[in-house]
């Protein structure tokens, strides 16, 4: 489940690079840079009760 979120995190960054950088998608591409560090946040706290 961990690599899973990881893989989930890491797309949304890319994303957000894409979104941000690359076409013009306005402010809500930002909404996929707080989703990415909410899931590397839940990975991380799984991790340590796990």
């Amino acid at each position: 489940m961990r690599s899973l979120l990881y893989i989930i995190a890491v797309i949304l960054i890319i994303g957000w690079l894409l979104g941000a950088f690359v076409y013009d998608a306005g402010s809500i591409i930002h909404i996929l840079l707080v989703l990415a560090i909410v899931s590397l946040l839940l990975g991380f706290i799984r991790k340590g009760t796990v």
